[in-house]
């Protein structure tokens, strides 16, 4: 590229700040996608043998230096022993490290995970004979694989069959009613009971490397592997087993285990409704204030305004949300529709749709400045065509300025989205929860329960760095959560982009 003599270090500077930008962002995803996706990968096990004679297996982890030396941290799991899944241990003190192939790693539904050896099955209490490790190993396995088929058609039943009875109990007035779904119920529960009674038949016998021993149900393990005896092909089935867990399940052990599916969905939810509530608010607003008012001082001064709300704070915003729309609105509604419910609140507290409103009011001021950029572009040759071919201004507007002004209005909503999917702040005043047992969206009339509170990627991230008990386990899952934010994010934001670009071909790109 030839500069004129004139132009100077800028367009360099220009081109460097760019390109350091893209470089950051780059760094960025690599750090959380190296320290999230890493938190999958099955890590082997290694047997360590300290100086004084104990022994413990780990997974090893960073290494600090201190006065003391070299520090290493290590994994050990079994906290019902230890205390703490974690353990520092100096360099020096290390006399050997072995990697057999026998040590398991256990995800359990309480006490973390466990790291040790399988020393065998038992079956109604009753100790099995197998012939060797592997005849083990196998039986093991299927006996998961039943176990598994047992939990799925359990929760199959309270899904299809518990829940809707116990919310058409609660809904039921006459006596006969509330007969047969309480006759139903029994029936469904009695069938929970018998398939619960056949997954507590087998248990496993544990043996941790020190010589503890424990008979853990089959029932609390949630996964098991041998990370020292997996191939390469075997890790990289495990690793994406367990991201689609993380995507797929919901939270546990105070969000410190177990996936995030209800944050997604409620992030993705919040933002599409935040879009449908500020789009034709935010638009209309624009044409009227471009189109149709007066341009003068009134006008001046309603833009100034609209563009310092584009400055305040978001935890204002929140306020607002808070005292107008939950207290306010909200508060009258269950006094006007749902007073047989009171004092229990429907829509007097915290729920999606004043978290949706909310964040329609906070990106409002971005979506009236785009669109009003955009339809400033418009030449005014384009409107005094229309008109001297007989369009009204009605239709000059809907045929001729709003479709050239559609790409301005996507940029708007890009923004918009950009600026709502990572708020917290003003979520934490108006129905974000920590953990939503239900999610908005379901089968059961009216389909969309705006009213529910629901979980949001971005305080889960807040939550999980701040207000876990163990920051350990907590750090791998929020760089994961981070990661998923932003390509949640960026996969809204292209949707709107590629809508863009085929609008812009569509109805011709305006001048710059």
């Amino acid at each position: 590229m030839r500069l004129s003599r004139g132009e100077g270090p800028w367009p360099w500077l220009a081109a460097g700040s760019v390109a350091l930008s893209l470089l950051l962002l780059a760094a960025l995803l690599t750090l959380l996608a190296g320290r999230g996706l890493a938190h999958f990968w099955p890590a082997e096990v290694v047997q360590v043998e300290l100086d004084d004679g104990s022994r413990f297996a780990a997974r090893p982890g960073r290494e600090e230096r201190s006065a003391e030396g070299v520090e290493r941290l290590y994994h050990t799991g079994n906290r019902e022993w230890l205390g703490t899944p974690w353990r520092w241990v100096e360099v020096a003190r290390i006399v050997e490290q072995q990697r057999p192939a026998e040590l398991v790693v256990i995800e359990r539904r309480r006490w973390g995970d466990f790291i040790g050896r399988v020393a065998g099955l038992e079956e109604d209490g009753e100790a099995l004979v197998l012939e060797d490790d592997a005849a083990q190993w196998a039986a093991l396995n299927a006996r998961l694989a039943r176990l598994e088929a047992l939990r799925a058609a359990r929760d199959a039943l309270r899904q299809d069959e518990v829940m809707p009875r116990v919310r058409e109990l609660g809904a039921a007035r006459d006596a006969a009613s509330r007969a047969r779904l309480e006759g139903e119920l029994a029936t469904a529960n009695a069938e929970i009971l018998a398939l619960q009674a056949q997954m507590a038949r087998d248990r496993v016998l544990l043996e941790s490397v020190d010589g503890e021993r424990l008979a853990l149900p089959l029932e609390d393990i949630l996964a098991i592997q041998r990370p020292n005896d997996m191939r390469l092909p075997a890790k990289l089935g495990a690793w994406g087993t367990g991201v689609w867990r993380f995507l797929s399940e919901g939270p546990r052990a105070a969000n410190t285990a177990g996936g995030v599916w209800p944050a997604i969905f409620g992030t993705v939810l919040l933002v599409l409704l935040m879009s449908a509530l500020v789009a034709p608010f935010g638009v209309l607003a624009a044409i009227y204030l471009n189109e149709i008012a007066h341009q003068g001082r009134l006008t001046r001064l309603v833009r100034i305004s609209v563009r310092n709300l584009a400055g305040v704070p978001s935890i204002v915003y929140g306020v607002f949300g808070l005292g107008v729309f939950v207290y306010g609105i909200g508060g009258s509604l269950d006094e006007w529709f749902f007073s047989d419910q009171l004092p229990s609140p429907t829509f007097g507290t915290g729920g999606l749709l004043w978290a949706s409103l909310t964040l329609a009011l906070l990106t409002l001021p971005v979506v009236i400045v785009a669109t009003e950029e955009g339809l400033a572009r418009i030449p005014d040759h384009q409107r005094e065509g229309a008109l001297a071919l007989g369009a009204t201004r009605l239709e000059t507007l809907r045929r001729v300025v709003v479709p050239m002004a559609l790409p301005a209005m996507l940029t708007g909503m890009i923004l918009a989205v950009a600026r709502a999917a990572g708020e917290v702040a003003p979520l934490m005043l108006v129905g974000v929860a920590k953990l939503a047992p239900q999610v908005p969206l379901d089968a059961e009339f009216p389909f969309l329960h705006l009213e529910r509170k629901f979980m949001h990627l971005g305080y889960h991230i807040f939550d999980v760095g701040f207000h876990s008990g163990d920051v350990e386990a907590a750090l791998p899952l929020v760089y994961a959560t981070a990661l998923l934010l932003v390509l949640v994010i960026l996969l809204l934001n292209l949707t709107a982009i590629l809508l863009r670009h085929h609008l812009k071909a569509r109805h011709g790109a305006l001048p710059r």
